[in-house]
């Protein structure tokens, strides 16, 4: 299994609009951070967690050609605000596209997108979706590729994790259930959220996040989800072992 991350950034993306900081003003090309995605392969079968507003300009830059599914992990915009750009893989694989999302994140994906559901003037594209509902804990299938929904809770909204194989994608969550963590044994790879050095409501922080990696135990976690206060390469400095950074562009093998 690949895997791809297609951006490692909070919803403001990295640099920040009008910021000069250290991070924000860098050359350095894994201080660039556009909202977070993934993009797996395995056996022919391509799927995209979430859909940010970047992902047209991802999908030329790394050159994805195919999505066989979609998983949402949850209704916020810089997780879903490029779905309209879903269309063109409605003309190159001339059908619709599978997403899956929990049934509350569901509605609230179908009421940002209504025009979908909406009769429009010809000319007027919309994206070709067949949304289905998963349930946590539920495996569901895309092709031969089995997939556990896991919640978390990101504040007070339960969003999803996802676990495929033996790897786990984990992000904006503050905190994880109990019964999560008894599908989180025998991981090899984790990706987690790691927002900043400072608490905060929603995300897990750079030591939350490290304590949580450590709890987990996978052999290799990723922390993305990142804020322009985590400069890359003095942020990896401060991290144990076993537990990196990630950044736009990395490649993944499992």
């Amino acid at each position: 299994m690949k895997i791809k991350f297609l951006g490692t950034g909070t919803s403001h993306g990295v640099p920040l609009i009008g910021c000069n900081c250290e991070t924000c003003s860098s050359d350095n090309p894994k201080n660039k951070r556009y909202r977070t995605s993934i993009f797996i392969s395995k056996d022919n079968t391509d799927i995209l967690i979430d859909t940010p507003p970047e992902f047209r300009l991802r999908a030329i830059e790394y050159k994805i050609k195919k999505i066989d599914a979609i998983l949402f992990t949850h209704a916020h915009m810089d997780h879903i605000a490029g779905l309209d750009d879903v269309r063109r893989f409605n003309e190159i694989q001339n059908c619709k596209i599978d997403a899956f999302a929990d049934k509350k994140n569901l509605k609230e994906i179908k009421k940002r997108f209504s025009y979908i559901y909406e009769n429009t003037q010809e000319g007027g594209g919309k994206p070709k979706i067949n949304f289905k509902e998963i349930k946590p804990y539920k495996i569901f299938k895309v092709k031969n590729l089995k997939i556990i929904p896991l919640p978390v809770m990101h504040g007070k909204l339960q969003v999803m994790a996802f676990r495929i194989d033996d790897f786990v994608y984990m992000t904006d969550v503050s905190k994880i259930p109990k019964k999560t963590y008894e599908y989180l044994k025998d991981v090899k790879i984790l990706v987690l959220d790691a927002l900043r050095i400072e608490e905060h409501p929603t995300h897990f922080n750079l030591s939350q996040a490290i304590n949580e990696a450590k709890k987990i135990g996978a052999k290799k976690t990723f922390f993305t989800h990142i804020a322009h206060s985590l400069e890359h390469n003095k942020t990896e400095k401060l991290l144990p072992e076993g537990i990196k950074l990630a950044y736009d562009g990395l490649e993944l093998k499992v």
